[in-house]
C-alpha cells in the first residue's frame, strides 16, 4: 500500500491488517512501550484546509509516537491559498518531507498530490471519503463486539456523506450488512449505490424498519462541514432519524451505539443516550489515535 486515500481502494485483508496493527499498537501504549519508532528521522505534513479536533490532534501525537515529527499547514500558511496548483505544491513537498497527511474537500486533490508528491499520502478527509474514521470505528466494534462478521450496522442521518460512503465500501469488503436510513428528500444514497454496485448495503427511509434488530447503530451531523448554508432547508427532516431511547428499543438488546464526533445534543443524538453511552463514543474517539498510527506504519513498511 504506497498511500491510504480510500476504503474503496483497500482489499479485505488490508482493512483486517490495519485494525489489527492499530490493535497491537494501542495495547503497547497502555503498556508505556513507545519503542515503535518507524518514522525516526522523518518529517510528515499536515495540510488542513478544514478545521479538525480527532483527525489533527491524533496525527500529530501519532507521528511523535512513532518517532516521527509534524509540521502543520493550513492553506495560508502556503501557496496553494493564492492559487497555486496541487501537483506544483506536491512536488515542492516530496522532495522534501517523507509523508503527508490532507484534509480538504477534493478527493481528486488528494489523489493528484499523492501522484505528483511520490511520498506516503493519507486521505485525512475529503467529500467522498473519510477512510481513517472506518478504521478506528472497526477497531471499536471489533473491541466491543468480538467481530464485524454477521452483524447488522445500521447508520442514521445523513446517508450520502464522507462516511457513509466509506462505510458502504467498508461493507463491500469486509462481507456485513449495512443499512443506511435517512429521509431521501434530502440525501437519498441510490444513486451512490448503484454506482458502487453494492451487494451488502440496503437503504431504508423508514428508521424504525432500519433499527430492527441492529447490533450497531451510527450516527453522524446532520449539517456536514461546508454545507452550513442548507441547515435551515435540511431543518426538520431528520427528526425521525434521531438515536433515542425510542429507536434503541427496537434494535438488539447488547446495541452499541457510535458518534464520529463533533456530536450535536438532541439533534442527531439525544442527550441522555449520548451520555449513557459516552465510555464506547469516547473510545471510539481514541481509536483515532491508534489508526492514525496503524496506516503510518502500514506505508512506511510498504514503501
Amino acid at each position: 500500500m504506497k498511500n491510504f486515500l480510500s476504503i474503496e481502494s483497500c482489499k479485505k485483508e488490508t482493512l483486517e491488517s490495519l485494525v489489527n496493527t492499530a490493535e497491537v499498537l494501542k495495547e503497547a501504549r497502555r503498556c508505556g512501550d513507545f519503542s515503535d519508532d518507524v518514522l525516526k528521522n522523518q518529517c510528515w505534513g499536515i495540510v488542513f484546509s478544514k478545521a479538525s479536533t480527532r483527525t489533527r490532534v491524533s496525527f500529530e501525537v501519532g507521528v511523535r509516537e512513532l518517532g516521527g515529527s509534524a509540521l502543520f499547514l493550513s492553506p495560508k500558511d502556503l501557496q496553494l491559498g493564492r492559487g497555486e496548483p496541487i501537483k506544483d505544491t506536491a512536488r515542492v513537498m516530496g522532495r522534501m518531507l517523507h509523508g503527508a497527511i490532507i484534509r480538504n474537500d477534493s478527493q481528486i486533490e488528494v489523489e493528484s498530490f499523492a501522484e505528483y508528491s511520490k511520498i506516503p499520502t493519507i486521505n485525512a478527509l475529503t467529500d467522498m471519503e473519510h477512510p481513517c474514521q472506518i478504521i478506528a470505528d472497526l477497531l471499536t466494534i471489533k473491541e466491543i463486539q468480538g467481530t464485524w462478521k454477521d452483524k447488522k450496522i445500521v447508520f442514521l442521518g445523513d446517508v450520502n456523506c464522507n462516511v457513509a460512503h466509506s462505510w458502504i465500501w467498508a461493507a463491500e469488503r469486509l462481507g456485513f450488512e449495512l443499512i443506511l436510513s435517512g429521509p431521501s428528500e434530502i440525501c437519498c444514497p441510490l444513486e451512490y449505490l448503484e454506482k458502487v454496485g453494492s451487494t451488502k448495503t440496503k437503504y431504508l427511509d423508514n428508521p424504525l424498519d432500519a433499527v430492527r434488530g441492529a447490533n450497531v447503530l451510527y450516527t453522524d451531523v446532520w449539517v456536514s462541514m461546508g454545507m452550513e448554508d442548507q441547515a435551515s432547508q435540511r431543518d426538520g427532516h431528520f427528526n425521525p432519524y434521531q438515536i433515542n431511547q425510542d429507536l434503541i428499543s427496537i434494535a438488539d438488546k447488547d446495541v452499541m451505539i457510535m458518534h464520529c464526533l463533533p456530536a450535536y445534543r438532541e439533534k442527531e443524538i439525544s442527550e441522555i443516550v449520548f451520555e449513557q453511552n459516552e465510555e464506547t463514543i469516547f473510545s471510539q474517539a481514541e481509536n483515532r489515535l491508534h489508526a492514525q498510527k496503524a496506516i503510518m506504519k502500514s506505508l512506511v513498511s510498504s514503501n
